[in-house]
């Protein structure tokens, strides 16, 4: 199916009647919208039609979620990737793992809120940070126009959530923020919305900037940019 106004998004979801429902409210939002339900089929139809953004459901038969998201950046492709999780050991999973995922949602979720997530995600990869500096932050160089991260000699790939989370930390160096601040700020959503978010991605940039993360986990509160 076509794309609309907003760029073509493809959702792949094997219950048909949540792919449905969300490529109703999709739609609505003036996405075109593409729904696969066969996890294998899913890289060749993100080649074909080079959707501006991936609703993906992890527990997909064959070939799962993380899978397919694994098998994109590996072969260099950024599309923005919107996780959806059925259940808590989902999430479990990435926790930990270098996934290059933009965001999550948990089932059952509000179709609204999905729309929403999948422009925030789109608003986030186009733009740039809006400010020209470059902070440094121990042996991490964040170029915020160019959106763009060096850990210690060796740039760093980040999706737009990662780097937008780094140079917010790195903007904040030395000040402990909750992981409700982090998700207002970065994310833009409720506290509501699940705070392990913030937790997922944390752990992806520790595992990009290696020895390099100046990211400490502040116990019970949330995290810091150490400065030194």
């Amino acid at each position: 199916m076509g794309s609309a106004g907003r760029g073509l998004v493809l959702v792949v979801e094997d219950e048909a009647a949540i792919a449905e429902l969300a490529a109703l409210y999709l739609r609505r939002d003036g996405f075109g919208v593409h729904v696969e339900a066969d996890g294998s089929a899913a890289l060749a139809t993100i080649k074909r039609l080079r959707p501006v953004a991936v609703v993906l459901d992890i527990g997909l038969s064959g070939m799962d979620g993380i899978e397919i998201c694994q098998a994109l950046r590996a072969a260099g492709d950024w599309t923005p990737v919107l996780f959806v999780t059925a259940r808590d050991d989902e999430l479990d999973r990435l926790l930990g793992l270098e996934i290059g995922a933009d965001d999550y949602l948990t089932k059952p979720f509000s179709p609204r809120e999905l729309a929403a997530r999948v422009r925030t995600v789109l608003r986030r990869a186009s733009g740039p940070a809006g400010a020209s500096e470059t902070h440094t932050c121990g042996s991490v160089r964040v170029d915020l126009a160019g959106r763009r991260v060096w850990a210690g000699e060796q740039e760093a790939t980040l999706t737009s959530t990662e780097f937008d989370l780094l140079a917010y930390l790195v903007r904040h160096a030395g000040q402990v923020l909750s992981r409700d601040q982090l998700l207002s700020a970065v994310w833009g959503y409720a506290a509501a919305a699940g705070t392990r978010t913030v937790d997922v991605h944390v752990a992806q940039l520790r595992a990009k900037l290696g020895e390099h993360s100046p990211i400490r986990t502040v116990r019970s509160i949330g995290y810091a940019a150490d400065a030194g």
